[in-house]
């Protein structure tokens, strides 16, 4: 069965340097991570020590407050070191990786002749729960509860985001066998949403395919969860990114935690924009060799990602690096309209709406300082969900549960927002200002 959903709101944000569709075995790096920090709302504890080895696949920690959730690691090699910032947090647990990777085995399970319960504790057994997030809060699922649908994204329309139907080329045997195992976490419906062109997901079994169009958010999780199945107060869904369903896949049918990724690496400022293969938490030196401060490096897209420095670790869920110019440059009489054509806006303030395919070379510049937050209905022009984006962030500002409830909070996540920030002449970090807003439900509602 396939739907349609067009989305009309929202903003495409046309950028140069988009990956070629070329894939190459990136350079094996001696260090990889797992960052604490990817996993929001989780504090660690540590089963392995500093000089420990461990294998792909072996435990490194646990989460405090649920011990079921396993983070494993995504090469074989010795733990070097464990970085903590502030109050002996922990950033950073870096592995020192072997030339070759020796896997802690797990036996192979179909999962046609599995429960649901065995499914979920072999996917918590072997470190592939984190894969799986949930719906309200955009934070790692909670084992013991159930989902009224599960939700997979596999349309992209953030700037330069990697194609995860290119991604995907050659793995439809485990993309197949991470279905047929997700599926079972719900007695409702698993649901796909690829673009309206797509032929790679036609004959994917046991989904409900939604065909999507239009500007970005369209492919948001969030946007399409609230256009298919909204999110009510006490109700959950959880949702998984396509590359990791394969990545579980694999896991049912070879009994290996295979932590490989096909990640874009993209933006003007790449020498070589095109897909590389690199495990999860790789040193981004196995795509970047730049150091220079005048380069933003992004783990993620330009949107939502992380920046990270040159020695820094792509982060657990990102499929694509971005790089482009750092904003270190003035611009005089930059608030003169029409002064400067080089940048996209939404405003008419340049001549760049003339030219609708036009791609840009952009930097890290707010082209401003923040202001006062004023009714515009400039956030509402890129909210393509039935939420007051405006009153919303108001609520979060100042802790309003009631009426964040009231004003559709458990139907968003920060990503939800980004374009907000984008667009907004008032220059508020919406998509903070978001995060601390689901914090204080989980806090206080749970």
């Amino acid at each position: 069965m396939s739907n349609d959903i067009r989305i009309r709101k929202g903003l495409n944000i046309n950028l140069k340097g988009e990956a070629e569709k070329v894939v190459s075995e990136a350079p094996r790096v001696k260090t990889f991570a797992l960052k604490p920090t990817d996993f929001h709302n989780t504090t660690p504890k540590m089963v392995v020590k500093e000089g420990e080895k461990v294998k792909a696949g072996d435990v490194i920690f646990y989460s405090k407050y649920n011990e079921k959730i396993k983070f494993v690691a995504p090469v074989s090699g010795t733990l070097a070191e464990i970085r903590r910032g502030a109050k002996r947090r922990i950033l950073e647990v870096v592995i020192e990786a072997d030339d070759q990777d020796v896997y802690n085995e797990f036996d192979a399970k179909d999962p046609a002749h599995l429960s649901s319960e065995e499914v979920k504790a072999f996917l918590l057994e072997s470190g592939c729960w984190p894969f799986i997030r949930q719906r309200p809060y955009d934070v790692i699922a909670n084992p013991d509860d159930t989902p009224k649908a599960i939700f997979i994204s596999a349309y992209t329309s953030a700037p330069l985001a990697a194609d995860t139907e290119f991604v995907l080329q050659g793995r439809e045997e485990d993309f197949q066998a991470g279905i047929n195992a997700v599926a079972k976490l719900t007695a409702g419906k698993t649901h796909l949403s690829v673009g309206k062109g797509s032929s790679f997901f036609n004959n994917i079994k046991g989904v409900e395919i939604h065909r999507v169009s239009g500007p970005h958010p369209a492919g948001n999780v969030g946007v399409q969860i609230h256009h298919i199945d909204p999110v009510n107060a006490g109700e959950r869904v959880w949702v998984i990114n396509p590359e990791d369903v394969a990545i579980i896949g694999k896991l049912f049918r070879t009994g290996k935690f295979d932590a490989t990724r096909t990640v874009a690496l993209a933006g003007s400022e790449a020498d070589k924009p095109q897909y590389y293969r690199v495990k999860i938490g790789s040193a981004v030196k196995a795509l970047v060799d730049n150091d220079s401060a005048d380069v933003r490096i992004i783990s993620g897209d330009v949107l939502t990602g992380d920046k990270i420095s040159a020695d820094g670790f792509i982060g657990f869920y990102h499929n694509t690096v971005t790089l482009i110019p750092e904003g270190n440059e003035y611009r005089m009489f930059g608030w003169l309209p029409f002064k400067d054509n080089n940048i996209p806006s939404t405003h008419h303030t340049s001549f760049a709406w003339l030219f609708p395919n036009k791609k840009y070379k952009v930097n890290t510049n707010l082209n401003g300082e923040e202001r006062a937050l004023v009714v515009t209905g400039e956030m509402e022009k890129v909210m393509p969900m039935d939420v007051y984006p405006m009153q919303l962030l108001k609520a979060c500002m100042v802790n309003n549960i009631e009426k964040m409830e009231n004003l559709g909070i458990y139907e968003v996540a920060p990503e939800d927002f980004a374009l907000v920030d984008y667009t907004c002449t008032s220059k508020i970090e919406a998509q903070e200002i978001i995060r601390q807003g689901l914090d204080l439900m989980i806090k206080e509602v749970g």
